[in-house]
């Protein structure tokens, strides 16, 4: 096995919140108890969702709770080329081809239906690029960390969009390219992206990519029954001390961790040398979702 790399990657359409803690909370205990290099990657690709300065505070914020990265940050608005080469080399193996459709024309299908598969329908009309799910490695079968044997079957999910009609590129190429360019050796994030894991394996599979271990999260969800998210306006998290010490408590709570109730008060330093010491993936519990408490963890204490 080579050393271990590890990536925290989000997306800055807004601040951090609870659920973003989880996930580079775990990614960074995982990489740092294995002695390896957690990396940051900033996957900026779609511009109108980023308003200015989202960025510089998910910095701020990660730095607030110790989880300091390694080496240079990765942006994915650099990366243009990098994801031209890796389409150009699908559309060589007849695995990615141009449509036309709108997601409006094909609404009462589950998925879309590869209607553009052997020629653009409407070659007037703007192009995305689509992933040929029927063609290339399948099944798609992986362990996963905490969740065990998966098997999907790609077609049954559809032709992916790799770059949209905009120009602009999707997200799952993006993050296949950047993972293997980085060499990241273990993937940790939310269990909302266990069903993204089947198209990321058929494209590092049809680029000859290396294949990262995959470690999916319980998602944390609000008092309503919602994921913690961006959209779903979680809070953001602080980046002043005082909040920041039971905040990150909590977050090793959530992870099942068990941390000493003295270490609540600790500053993230403490709190985080304890945790890389006794980091345990087989204490987190195989849930989809949490919602036991969830809206107590996800609160901060009043300034």
């Amino acid at each position: 096995m080579p050393p271990y790399r590890g990536r925290f990657a989000p997306t800055p359409s807004g601040a951090l919140h609870f659920g973003s803690l989880i996930a580079a909370l775990a990614s960074f205990l995982d990489a740092r108890q294995a002695d390896g290099q957690w990396l940051l990657r900033i996957e900026d690709i779609d511009p109108p969702r980023c308003p200015p300065g989202a960025a510089d505070t998910i910095l701020r914020q990660l730095e607030a709770f110790g989880l300091h990265w390694d080496g240079p940050i990765h942006w994915q608005s650099d990366r243009n080329e990098a994801y031209a080469a890796a389409l150009e080399n699908l559309t060589s193996q007849s695995l990615a081809y141009p449509c036309s459709c709108s997601r409006k024309q094909w609404r009462d299908f589950p998925i879309y239906p590869g209607w553009c598969r052997h020629g653009v329908r409407e070659p007037e009309k703007p192009w995305a690029w689509r992933l040929r799910s029927d063609k290339g490695l399948r099944p798609i079968m992986w362990q996963d960390r905490l969740f065990g044997i998966q098997r999907f079957d790609p077609a049954e999910l559809g032709d992916v969009v790799l770059k949209r009609k905009d120009g602009l590129w999707a997200y799952q190429l993006a993050v296949v390219v950047d993972d293997a360019d980085q060499g990241i050796t273990d993937v940790v994030r939310g269990f909302d992206l266990l069903d993204n894991t089947p198209w990321q394996r058929q494209l590092q599979h049809a680029l000859g990519l290396p294949e990262p271990r995959y470690l999916h999260l319980p998602l944390i969800m609000s008092r309503d029954g919602q994921k913690l998210s961006k959209q779903n306006l979680a809070p953001a998290l602080p980046v002043r001390e005082k909040e920041v010490r039971p905040l990150l408590h909590r977050a090793l709570a959530a992870l099942d961790q068990a941390p000493p109730d003295s270490l609540a008060s600790a500053p993230a330093t403490e709190q985080l040398e304890w945790a890389i010491t006794h980091w345990e993936v087989g204490r987190i519990r195989p849930e989809a979702t949490r919602q036991a408490a969830a809206a107590d963890m996800a609160a901060t204490d009043p300034p």
